[in-house]
């Protein structure tokens, strides 16, 4: 691939992996994701995420709502309850975040190899 292709191809993953960015990037959804982190299985249901985080019920639904449209959380529904837990790490949009940081290190690398022996500045 050329430089341009190379170019092309990283705004596309970045596109791709706003919703996720954007998703962890939030300190409340981090505390929402390390809450459920530590929850067990089938995971846990909104009062209880509540609970942990202080949050009131219409923010952590907003906030799961975020989380589940980036794929890094899921929802399991038994009868008329619904189950949150993380998301399994092939089906998440963290894999999208793997493949983007390896091709921006490699273009990042790209970037410094006609000039190794400079410093940042």
């Amino acid at each position: 691939m050329n430089e341009l292709e190379n170019l092309k191809q990283l705004e596309n993953e970045f596109k791709e992996c706003r919703p996720v960015l954007t998703a962890i990037g939030d300190e409340t959804r981090q505390l929402i994701i390390l809450s459920l982190a530590k929850g067990s299985y089938p995971g846990m249901r909104v009062g209880e995420i509540t609970k942990r985080t202080n949050l009131s019920r219409p923010a952590v639904s907003h906030h799961l709502k975020i989380l589940k449209e980036a794929k890094i959380v899921n929802v399991v529904k038994q009868g008329t309850m619904n189950f949150y837990h993380i998301n399994n790490p092939a089906k998440s949009g963290l894999a999208l975040m793997k493949l983007l940081f390896s091709h921006l290190e490699e273009f990042m690398s790209d970037c410094w190899k006609d000039n190794p022996d400079e410093t940042d500045i």
